[in-house]
C-alpha cells in the first residue's frame, strides 16, 4: 500500500545507477581507454576510486611518462567511447518510469546528476524521463563534484524548499556524503557496482525502486 511522507515536498534524484543503467557503460568505456595506456582498472578499483572518492582514475597513468595532452585525449576518447555505448546499449531499469511518474504528481522533483550534459541528454533522448523532473543540474552547472553537498545545495536553493521539506534518491556512498552533508536525508538504491559500498549513514536502504512508495 502506498504511504507518504507529508512534510516532503521534493525529491532529488541521482541518475546513473539510480534512474537509468548507466554505470557500467562508463567503467568500460574507461576500463578499454586505460588499458590501452597498460593500466588494468578493475571493477572494484573503480568503485573505490570513483564510486566512493570520486576521486577519478586518470592519476593511475604514469604521470612522467604521458603527457597532459596525451591524457586530455584518452579523456576524450573515453567520452566518445561512452556516448556510444549510451546510444546503443540498454539502459533502462524496470519500475523507474511507473514510479517516477506516480512521485511526479505529489513532489516537486529534479535530478542532480554527476554526468556531463551531452552523456546526460544523450541518456535521456530514448528514456523519456525528463518530462517527470521541474529541472536538472548536471556537471556543468557547479565547480565541486559530489561528495562535496554543492550540487545538492543548489537544487535547494534552485527548488525553494528547505531540507526538512526534501530527500535525495542514491545509489553510491559519494551521492549519500554529498546528501548528508548539504543536511539531507538519503534513500539509497544499491546496484550492481554499488551494493557492497557502506551505507550505514544511510536514513534507508531498499532493494527495489518500487519499495520507495514503502518509506515515502
Amino acid at each position: 500500500m502506498e504511504s507518504f511522507n507529508n512534510q516532503i515536498k521534493a525529491i532529488f534524484w541521482d541518475n546513473d545507477g539510480v534512474l537509468v543503467d548507466t554505470e557500467k557503460y562508463f567503467f568500460e568505456a574507461t576500463r578499454q581507454v586505460l588499458k590501452k595506456a597498460g593500466v588494468n582498472l578493475t571493477k572494484e578499483l573503480y568503485i573505490d576510486l570513483v564510486l566512493i572518492q570520486s576521486k577519478g582514475a586518470w592519476h593511475l597513468l604514469d604521470q612522467q611518462e604521458y603527457s597532459t595532452e596525451f591524457v586530455n585525449n584518452l579523456r576524450e576518447e573515453r567520452d566518445d567511447l561512452y556516448q556510444e555505448l549510451l546510444l546503443t546499449k540498454e539502459i533502462r531499469i524496470e519500475g523507474v518510469e511507473d514510479t517516477v511518474a506516480v512521485l511526479a504528481e505529489r513532489y516537486k522533483m529534479a535530478v542532480v546528476t554527476s554526468s556531463k550534459p551531452q552523456h546526460f541528454y544523450a541518456i535521456h533522448s530514448r528514456t523519456g524521463l525528463l518530462k517527470y523532473f521541474n529541472f536538472v543540474i548536471t556537471a556543468a552547472d557547479y565547480a565541486r563534484y559530489k561528495p562535496d553537498p554543492e550540487p545538492y545545495l543548489i537544487a535547494l536553493e534552485r527548488m525553494g524548499v528547505s531540507c526538512d521539506e526534501s530527500i535525495v534518491i542514491e545509489d553510491s556512498r559519494r551521492g549519500l556524503m554529498a546528501a548528508k552533508k548539504a543536511g539531507l536525508e538519503c534513500i539509497i538504491i544499491p546496484n550492481e557496482m554499488t551494493r557492497t559500498s557502506d551505507f550505514s549513514e544511510a536514513d534507508h536502504v531498499v532493494c527495489d525502486i518500487r519499495e520507495l512508495f514503502q518509506v515515502l
